[in-house]
């Protein structure tokens, strides 16, 4: 290793995600010498797909007590400390600040349905930029393409981490170490589960990481003449021994190995969980807005002021025109066959599949279609207020290598943006707040 490779950083910041991004950046902006290593030949690979490319920077709710109760999830499996955990973070760099700090740098912002907040630009990678200048602006020193192969430890205190660049095994040496390396998620991105392995080695405690909002595999074949369909404005319940787990209203989309879309993604944690203990079905509501006895009604009006329409004909007053045969099938009822000469047995059947259509899930697609990681670095290993780990104590950790996610819209890279200004200015050793 060269002299200046040899050198001495303040603060080592390992993945150039975006919590690894914020961290070097945070920590140098305060006076410390920065060094920050990744393993691809750009910074923030994953940051560039977020948001189908779009980036969701973060969620518009600046009530820092409701963004928890959202990221918790009210009906979701008890979340123990992992809401309150973000609590400080979030106070110091919460979605007002990560705003703030995008558009004082230039790149105005947008926010949309659901509170989803965007660069204006619609580009992924005008976000990556400013993150890259604002590293350049503070000279965070930079090694790309550079593997990570442990830490070496003195004292009960990480010394150095060991790298590999060029086909060499080399170290960097600092005072304080951020671990940013990401989950397992959209592996292809570099987020492989390295961290886990090296936080293991040193003493910390991994939740069994599993795939966070992401897709459902579902049993039943005919889910796949509807691949393509998106439902907006549907509600769907989780049910497991016939008893309702769970529920989310909003947009849903049907593939050709079941289901996806932002309502499904936000329950498949829960799905995942639920799924250990046993079979899980799925109940789509398709018009949520009218209860049985007011849609049986609408039916019952609408079969008099049509009763000489075809049943198929009528279909498409209710249904998207891809579910019309799915449905002639799954109601059993003649497709020719007139609205007045339709039984009421055959309407109520109707009546069910319209508020319950159920679906039976056979599992959930792995990490490569994952958005986020569940699971990782126990928090309760970590100190929520400097993201300082408890058992070596010049370590810190980041982003979504924590046992800390939460729900699709801008959720899980306020989580990267706060734990990552929070290490970077906790390791620089310069308390702001």
């Amino acid at each position: 290793m060269n002299n200046k490779n040899n050198q001495k950083f303040d603060v080592a910041v390992i993945g150039g995600g975006p919590a690894g991004m914020m961290a070097a950046g945070c920590a140098a902006e305060l006076g410390a010498q920065v060094v920050l290593i990744e393993k691809n030949k750009t910074l923030g690979k994953k940051l560039l797909i977020t948001g189908k490319g779009r980036c969701n920077i973060t969620h518009a709710e600046f009530d820092k007590r409701k963004f928890i109760e959202k990221l918790n999830g009210k009906k979701c499996l008890p979340a123990g400390r992992q809401g309150k955990f973000l609590f400080s973070s979030l106070n110091a760099f919460g979605p007002k600040e990560v705003i703030e700090f995008f558009e004082k740098r230039g790149l105005q912002t947008k926010t949309e349905r659901g509170a989803r907040v965007f660069p204006v630009s619609d580009k992924a990678q005008d976000v990556s930029n400013e993150l890259s200048k604002y590293l350049k602006e503070n000279n965070v020193r930079i090694l790309r393409e550079t593997q990570i192969k442990g830490f070496e430890l003195k004292n009960e205190k990480i010394q150095a981490v060991k790298i590999n660049a060029n086909g060499k095994n080399e170290k960097i040496f600092a005072n304080k170490f951020i671990l940013c390396v990401g989950g397992k998620s959209y592996p292809a991105t570099g987020s492989t589960g390295d961290g886990y392995v090296f936080a293991k080695k040193i003493g910390h405690t991994i939740i069994e990481p599993r795939p966070a909002l992401v897709p459902v595999r579902i049993k039943e074949i005919w889910v796949k003449d509807l691949q393509g369909l998106s439902l907006k404005n549907v509600k769907i319940s989780l049910f497991q021994d016939n008893k309702k787990q769970d529920e989310r209203f909003g947009e849903m989309l049907f593939t050709h190995f079941g289901l996806s879309g932002p309502i499904i993604l936000d329950v498949s944690k829960k799905i995942g969980e639920l799924l250990k203990q046993g079979a899980v079905r799925i109940e789509i509501d398709l018009k949520p807005a009218l209860n049985f006895p007011e849609l049986d009604k609408r039916l019952q009006k609408d079969f008099i002021e049509n009763n000489k329409k075809d049943f198929k004909n009528y279909l498409s007053e209710l249904l998207p025109q891809k579910m019309i045969e799915t449905f002639i099938e799954l109601s059993e009822i003649d497709p020719k066959k007139k609205l007045h000469l339709v039984t009421q047995i055959e309407r109520k059947k109707l009546l069910h599949l319209l508020k319950s259509l159920n679906v039976n899930v056979s599992g959930l697609l792995d990490f490569d279609q994952a958005i986020v990681t569940s699971g990782g670095i126990a928090t309760r290993e970590v100190d929520s207020k400097t993201m300082q780990s408890r058992i070596i104590p010049n370590l810190f950790f980041a982003g979504e290598i924590l046992d800390l996610d939460g729900p699709t819209g801008g959720f899980n890279l306020q989580i990267c943006w706060s734990t990552g200004y929070t290490a970077g200015t906790y390791a620089s050793g310069k308390y702001t707040k």
